[in-house]
């Protein structure tokens, strides 16, 4: 690859779409582009509401309002909104409906005719989400954005955010290659999309014909997403849309212009707009915020694996540069993967001995304003070990109950019910999240690596679009940026 130009220069006049805008990701690439190049001409934001009214409400409070968005608002002042009206555009969608779910006709026909570049962020990230929700926005929505962007007469590049963990528990040396139509990871065959579609629309169906719940559907939901990754060899209903995503998109570019970004497990800022912004607790960060508070005392992991971690802004810088140096490149389709195991990898171990580091010198302050103290974690192995483990333990508690029970001639039928279910719950999160406490792959990065080349030799890039993770110190990152980050913005 060729150095292309600075990325300041690249963005310069041009109409970006990008759904999903108000996630993580998004929040964090429309902030980067309305700070760096404020002559960008539009960006066009797919935001799921009714209407535009709706829509923008959405965008003023959950996007703007963030704390991320400072930096943006110190620099404009007083003309921020005017400078916003200028160059964002609200529209309100539902990528998982055809057409994305675009209702304003006069609009449309705007946006196809002045939009150059589509960055798909839309996805639901819930492991465990509802098979109907996952399958119509990771995969159907993946769909329905390379359908509009072949009716974009002025189109130049698409841009489609996945995830690297498509490869679900596969070993060994991930390549950054496409995930074919039809392909299973444990060569099940009959893997197709709307078979996929019928097995929802039958089994919602049926529940409604039943006139079941809410809750019990998205209960049913839930679990038939599990079953149908699991068939196929994939570990959560999550991993599976997205990688079900990535074949239709495949399968129906054709000659469009195709970028396809892997992330690995997504954290905080490293650096910009400043460091340690974070929204949500996002899979490892589960295990910081238990421990924190005192109640995460043990891990089921293999110590020793690699924690394949990528800070978001990273992420961000990648989306940026690729459609900067691909600018003047015809590509029918690269793929990267962005994520640390090759240059700079680190270890569950590593996360173990951060957080007690930093919970040693920080402790977290409960409600009653006593400091939780931290202890070092105990490690279980393998998940047979921990399941023994905690079986007995539960059933420990079940016998001291039923012996109170008898003693007092009380009924604890409702206790004996909930250790039950925490029981079953700890372990469906367990195998929910094993492909990351076991982790047992390295994520090829050559097209990543490839492209960070330019950059280090561009001081204005170098600067902007900081790319490479084998710069970073993982013990002051985690020990001075994302655990304070996490405290500050997620932990309550």
């Amino acid at each position: 690859m060729e150095e292309c130009g600075n990325a300041i220069g690249f963005l310069e006049n041009k109409s970006i779409l990008i759904t999903g805008s108000t996630g993580f990701l998004a929040k964090i690439l429309v902030e980067k582009i309305l700070r760096i190049q404020p002559n960008v001409r539009k960006l066009y934001l797919l935001l799921r509401a009714a209407d535009e009214i709706i829509a923008m409400q959405r965008f003023c409070n959950e996007v703007m309002e963030k704390d991320l968005f400072r930096v943006l608002k110190k620099k404009w002042g007083a003309n921020l909104n005017t400078f916003i009206s200028e160059k964002v555009c609200v529209v309100s969608s539902d990528i998982s409906l055809s057409h994305m779910g675009l209702k304003n006709s006069i609009l449309v026909e705007e946006i196809k005719h002045q939009v150059q570049i589509i960055i798909n962020l839309a996805a639901t990230t819930n492991f465990n989400e509802r098979y109907d929700v996952a399958l119509g926005t990771n995969t159907l929505g993946a769909k329905h954005v390379v359908n509009f962007a072949k009716q974009c007469p002025n189109f130049k590049l698409l841009v489609h955010v996945s995830t690297a963990f498509i490869s679900g528990e596969r070993e060994g040396l991930i390549l950054e290659t496409p995930h074919k139509l039809g392909e299973s990871l444990n060569g099940t065959e009959g893997l197709n999309i709307e078979i996929e579609q019928k097995v929802v629309e039958e089994r919602l169906k049926q529940l409604k014909d039943i006139e079941a719940s809410e809750k019990v559907v998205t209960i049913a939901m839930k679990d038939l997403g599990i079953q149908r990754a699991n068939m196929f060899g994939w570990p959560n209903t999550y991993t599976f849309t997205k990688a079900m995503g990535e074949m239709v998109i495949d399968d129906l570019k054709d000659n469009l212009p195709l970028i396809v970004i892997r992330p690995t497990i997504v954290t905080s800022t490293y650096k910009e707009p400043f460091p340690g912004w974070i929204e949500g607790a996002r899979t490892i960060d589960s295990l910081i915020v238990g421990y924190a508070k005192g109640k995460l005392t043990f891990f089921c992991c293999d110590i020793n694996s690699i924690l394949d971690v990528i800070p978001a802004d990273l992420v961000v810088n990648t989306i940026i540069k690729t459609m900067t140096v691909h600018k003047l490149q015809i590509c029918n389709q690269i793929i990267y993967h962005v994520g640390s195991s090759i240059r700079n990898p680190m270890k569950m171990s590593d996360l173990r001995r951060f957080m007690f580091q930093y919970f040693t010198e920080k402790p977290w302050i409960n409600g009653d304003g006593n400091a939780i103290k931290a202890k070092k974690v105990n490690v279980f192995n393998n998940l047979d070990s921990f399941h023994r483990y905690i079986t007995i333990r539960y059933l420990f508690f079940l016998k001291v109950l039923e012996w109170v029970n008898k003693a007092l001639c009380h009924s604890f039928e409702d206790k004996y019910i909930d250790l039950k279910r925490k029981l079953s719950w700890v372990m469906r999160l367990l195998q929910l999240y094993r492909p990351y406490l076991f982790f047992k792959a390295r994520f090829d990065d050559t097209n990543f690596e490839k492209l960070g080349r330019p950059t280090r030799d561009n001081e204005t890039d170098r600067e902007t679009l900081f790319l490479d993770p084998k710069d970073i110190n993982w013990e002051n990152y985690f020990v001075n940026v994302h655990i304070p980050g996490l405290v500050k913005y997620v932990i309550k």
